[in-house]
C-alpha cells in the first residue's frame, strides 16, 4: 500500500512547490497593481547611480568640531539612512569635518532633512513664557478650556500664564474649523504622559496664580523675575534669569523663520528660544533630561480613556534608570511651582515642541510627546531619537548625481561570467548524467525563478537593492546549487553500483545524500551569516544573496529535485537503465548482489548462470525491497 501511494505524495509535493511560485508571482503582481512595485529588482548605487550629498557642519561663532564628533555623526547618519529603508547607501567622511552621503536614486526633501538635522531632544524647565500673538478675547458660544497649558499652541493666556483658549492660530497641530474640536486637539497636544496615563496639563492655574505671590505681565502670562540674588542651585531656579536674558527674549522675533538659526544650544546654560509654530517664546532652564538618556522611542496613536486608539499621534519615550529617577524627581518638584514654572518644555534642535504643565508626579519616568505631526513624521522623528542626536547640525553643501557607467560595465561583465558558468554547469550535467542532467537544468531554472521573485519582492517591501556584490553572490550560488545535485546523483549511482534497483537506489540515495546536502548548505549559510553581521556594506550584499540562495537551494532540492527524480525512476526509460538515461547499470559497472537462497539482487550476474546451494541453476531476480 505504501509503495502504490508514493507517487501521489511526490505529485502533491510538486504541486505545492508550483503553488509556492504562483503565490510569489501573485504577490509581486498584486504589489505592482496596487502599489509601486516593479517587475525588476531594484539596483544599488554602483549599478544604477544615485545622489551624492556633501554635508558641512553648522558652526556658530567660535564653535569648533572634533574628529570624534564627525565620526559619531557619520555613524548616526548611517543608522538613520538604514532605518528609513534606504539600502545600498554609503556614508563616509571627507576632509576634516565634511560627511559624504551617497544614496541610490533621488532622496526626498524630508529624507535629506532627517539626515542632517541634529534631532537633539531635550527636556528643559520653563522659567519664562511669553506669547508672541495677540490675546483673543473669548466670545459667547466659543468653548474655552481651562485645562490646557501647552505652550506650543498659539492660544490665549490667562493672567497666570496658562493657556486657556481653544484657539489654534499658528498651532503646530492640524487646525479644524470647529472650535470645540480645536479645544480637544489642544488638550491632546499638551501631553507628556506616563505609562499609567497622560501627564495632564489640567492644573488649576488660576488658583496657582493667586497663591504664588508673583506678579505677571498683563496678558502675557509671563512671571516677571527679580534680579538674580544667588547662584542657581537647580535647573528650575529663577536665578538663571538675568536682565541680559530678558533683553534677548524681548528682542527675539519668533515670526522670523531664521530667528533660532544662530542659537548656541549649551545644555548647561539657559536657552532663549521659540516654539516650533512661532506662537510663544521662552527662557528655559538648563537641560534636565537629555536625548542621550532615551533608550527607546516608538511612534503610534495615543490611547483614549477606554484604551482604544485615537487620532492623536504620539511618540512614547523610555529613559534609562538614572534619567527616569531624574524625571520623576523633577515632576514632583515642578508640581508645586507656579505657572509657567510648572511646565516642562520638550525641545528639538533648540525649538520647543510642546511645554505642558505637570498635574501629577510621574515616578516611572516614561513620557510621550505630541506635536500635531503626522504618523510618518512621528515615525521618522522616533527613529532619529532612538539612534541618538547628532553632536552637531549639518548644512547641505553640494548635491550631485552619481553616474552608473562603471557599474553598468561591471554588471555586464558579471552577468557574462555568470552565463559562462551556467553553461559550463549545464554542459557538465548533460555530459555526465545525460537525461538525468535535465533535472539539474530544471532545478537551476526553478531556483533562479524563485530567487528573482524573492529579490524583486524584497525590493518593493524592504527597499532591498541588488548591488554588484549581490550579483557575485548569485553567481557563486550556481556552483552551490550544482553541488547539491551532484551529491544526490552520485549517491544514486553508488547504490546502483551496489546492485540495487533504480527505485531503491533513489530512496536510499536520498536518505544518505540529504544529510550531506544539509551539512554543506548549513556551512555555507553560517559563513554568509557571519559575513553579513561582521563585514562592511559592500560585502554584506554578497553575504545576503549567498545566504538567500542557500536557503532556496534547500527548498528546490527537497520539493522539486527529489520528487522529480522519484517520479522519473518509475518511467520505463529510466527504470530499465537506457544508455542515455544516465543510470545505466552496465555503464556504471553495477554488480549483482547475492541475497541468499540462490537469488541475486540487481542486474543478471555475468556468466551462464549461477548455481545455488541445491545445485540447480537459478535465474537472477530483483528484490528491491530486500536490498
Amino acid at each position: 500500500m505504501a509503495r502504490t501511494s508514493r507517487p501521489d505524495v511526490e505529485k502533491r509535493t510538486l504541486i505545492g512547490f508550483i503553488l509556492l511560485i504562483v503565490a510569489l508571482g501573485a504577490v509581486l503582481g498584486g504589489a505592482h497593481w496596487r502599489s509601486d512595485a516593479q517587475f525588476a529588482p531594484k539596483l544599488g548605487l554602483d549599478l544604477q547611480g544615485g545622489t551624492q550629498l556633501i554635508l558641512k557642519p553648522r558652526l556658530v561663532g567660535d564653535q569648533t568640531v572634533s574628529s570624534e564628533q564627525v565620526a559619531q555623526a557619520r555613524d548616526i547618519i548611517a543608522e538613520r539612512v538604514d532605518s528609513q529603508g534606504v539600502s545600498g547607501s554609503e556614508v563616509t567622511t571627507q576632509g576634516a569635518d565634511n560627511i559624504v552621503v551617497s544614496i541610490p536614486e533621488n532622496p526626498t526633501r524630508q529624507q535629506e532633512e532627517n539626515l542632517r538635522r541634529s534631532s537633539a531632544l531635550q527636556f528643559r524647565p520653563v522659567l519664562v513664557a511669553e506669547p508672541t500673538t495677540p490675546v483673543p478675547t473669548p466670545t459667547a458660544g466659543t468653548p474655552s478650556s481651562s485645562s490646557t497649558s501647552d505652550g506650543s499652541t498659539g492660544s490665549s493666556s490667562t493672567s497666570d500664564g496658562s493657556t486657556g483658549s481653544s484657539s489654534t492660530s499658528g498651532s503646530s497641530s492640524a487646525s479644524t474649523s470647529s472650535a470645540s474640536d480645536t479645544s480637544s486637539s489642544s488638550q491632546r497636544r499638551a501631553a507628556a504622559t506616563s505609562t499609567s496615563g497622560s501627564e495632564s496639563s489640567t492644573s488649576a492655574t488660576s488658583s496657582e496664580s493667586s497663591t504664588s505671590g508673583s506678579t505677571s505681565t498683563s496678558g502675557s502670562g509671563t512671571e516677571s523675575p527679580a534680579t538674580p540674588t544667588a547662584k542657581p542651585t537647580s535647573t528650575t531656579d529663577q536665578n538663571w534669569v538675568t536682565p541680559e536674558l530678558m533683553s534677548a527674549l524681548a528682542a527675539l522675533n519668533c515670526g522670523d523663520p531664521e530667528a533660532t538659526a544662530g542659537i548656541v544650544d549649551d545644555p548647561a546654560k539657559p536657552l532663549v528660544t521659540c516654539s516650533t509654530d512661532g506662537t510663544e517664546k521662552y527662557i528655559l532652564g538648563p537641560v534636565a533630561v537629555g536625548g542621550s538618556d532615551i533608550t527607546n522611542a516608538v511612534a503610534g496613536y495615543q490611547l483614549g480613556p477606554t484604551g482604544q486608539p485615537t487620532n492623536t499621534v504620539e511618540i512614547q519615550l523610555t529613559f534609562d534608570s538614572k534619567a527616569a529617577k531624574t524625571y520623576g524627581d523633577l515632576s514632583i518638584e515642578m508640581l508645586n511651582l507656579p505657572s509657567p514654572r510648572n511646565r516642562l518644555a520638550s525641545t528639538l534642535d533648540s525649538q520647543v515642541l510642546i511645554a505642558p504643565s505637570f498635574n501629577s508626579a510621574i515616578p516611572n519616568g516614561q513620557a510621550s510627546i505630541t506635536g500635531g505631526f503626522g504618523f510618518q513624521e512621528a515615525q521618522d522623528l522616533a527613529k532619529q531619537l532612538k539612534f541618538g542626536a547628532l553632536p552637531i547640525s549639518f548644512d547641505l553643501q553640494t548635491r550631485s548625481q552619481i553616474s552608473p557607467t562603471l557599474g553598468e560595465e561591471q554588471l555586464r561583465l558579471g552577468l557574462f561570467a555568470g552565463l559562462i558558468g551556467l553553461l559550463l554547469v549545464v554542459g557538465y550535467s548533460l555530459l555526465q548524467y545525460r537525461a538525468l542532467g535535465l533535472v539539474t537544468v530544471g532545478s537551476i531554472v526553478m531556483a533562479a525563478l524563485i530567487t528573482y521573485l524573492v529579490i524583486t519582492i524584497l525590493g518593493w517591501a524592504q527597499n532591498y537593492r541588488l548591488d554588484m556584490a549581490g550579483v557575485t553572490g548569485l553567481i557563486v550560488a550556481i556552483g552551490v546549487t550544482a553541488d547539491s545535485f551532484i551529491v544526490y546523483f552520485e549517491r544514486i549511482r553508488d547504490e546502483l553500483r551496489e546492485g540495487r534497483t533504480l527505485r531503491t537506489a533513489v530512496d536510499v540515495g536520498w536518505r544518505r545524500a540529504r544529510r550531506t546536502i544539509l551539512v554543506a548548505d548549513g556551512v555555507n549559510f553560517l559563513g554568509a551569516l557571519v559575513l553579513y553581521l561582521l563585514a562592511s556594506s559592500s560585502v554584506r550584499g554578497f553575504a545576503f544573496t549567498l545566504g538567500l540562495t542557500t536557503l532556496i537551494d534547500i527548498i528546490v532540492v527537497y520539493f522539486f529535485t527529489h520528487p522529480v527524480v522519484t517520479l522519473l525512476a518509475r518511467r520505463r526509460f529510466f527504470a530499465e537503465g537506457h544508455p542515455w538515461s544516465g543510470v545505466d547499470p552496465d555503464r556504471l559497472g553495477a554488480k549483482p548482489r547475492y541475497v541468499g537462497r540462490g537469488r541475486f539482487a540487481g542486474p543478471a550476474p555475468t556468466g551462464a548462470a549461477t548455481r545455488g546451494a541445491s545445485g540447480r541453476h537459478t535465474a537472477s531476480t530483483t528484490e528491491g525491497s530486500r536490498a
